[in-house]
């Protein structure tokens, strides 16, 4: 299957409102451009300088969100084009965004990582961190950026029921802060191999890369 068949799989069998992330890491330019030759807009990245290197070489109408976990000292070289940056865990790298937003007047959307896998190896803060974060007085200061949704991994096993839960975990949290913050609207979870039952546990937002691009090469 091409890449556009794989693309065309995946998007006949989403519900409306569940919006497809690429996640093109590692992939050459060319596999990105048939992409969206297919019609694809969001592309989801985890190295900030992968993904500034792409959008200075594609198309200006795409959409690049950062997926991956960032570093405070590269904030600065995606600030003037990211759209939403899915792993905000702590305070002082909102603070960051924040700064790096307003050099260039505008708004950066983020997402909270919420911690809901068991492996320690997943970053991510605890619901109530996140919930301290959004009544503090220094985050009521913050005017580029935006909150607008959570973001979560599950643990990497084979067995669902504890994947579930865990999904679960996370739509229950986002329901809590929707009633704190009425601009809450995404929940991103799911990836290749278990976006179907991230749907179904209330996901709408997913990040997909080896269903669409094939198996990554590290090498």
């Amino acid at each position: 299957m091409s890449i556009q068949q794989n693309l065309q799989h995946i998007t006949s069998t989403l519900p409306k409102h569940v919006t497809l992330v690429a996640v093109s890491k590692t992939k050459p330019i060319s596999d990105l451009m048939e992409a969206y030759h297919a019609g694809q807009r969001i592309f989801g990245e985890n190295k900030i300088q992968e993904m500034t290197d792409k959008y200075e070489a594609m198309p200006k109408d795409i959409e690049w969100h950062m997926i991956g976990h960032v570093q405070r000292n590269k904030v600065k070289y995606m600030a003037s084009f990211v759209h939403l940056i899915h792993g905000v865990d702590n305070f002082k790298l909102l603070f960051e965004i924040n700064k790096q937003a307003k050099k260039y007047d505008r708004i950066i959307y983020c997402l909270f990582q919420i911690k809901i896998a068991s492996e320690d190896s997943k970053f991510g803060m605890s619901a109530n961190e996140a919930s301290e974060i959004m009544q503090s007085e220094a985050f009521s200061a913050l005017k580029h950026i935006k909150i607008i949704g959570v973001m979560g991994m599950a643990t990497f096993t084979d067995n669902t029921n504890q994947v579930e839960k865990e999904f679960t975990l996370l739509k229950t949290t986002f329901d809590k802060f929707k009633i704190q913050n009425s601009e809450f609207k995404i929940i991103s979870m799911g990836m290749s191999g278990d976006y179907k039952l991230a749907i179904d546990c209330g996901s709408n937002m997913i990040r997909v890369g080896s269903s669409i691009f094939g198996e990554r090469n590290y090498n």
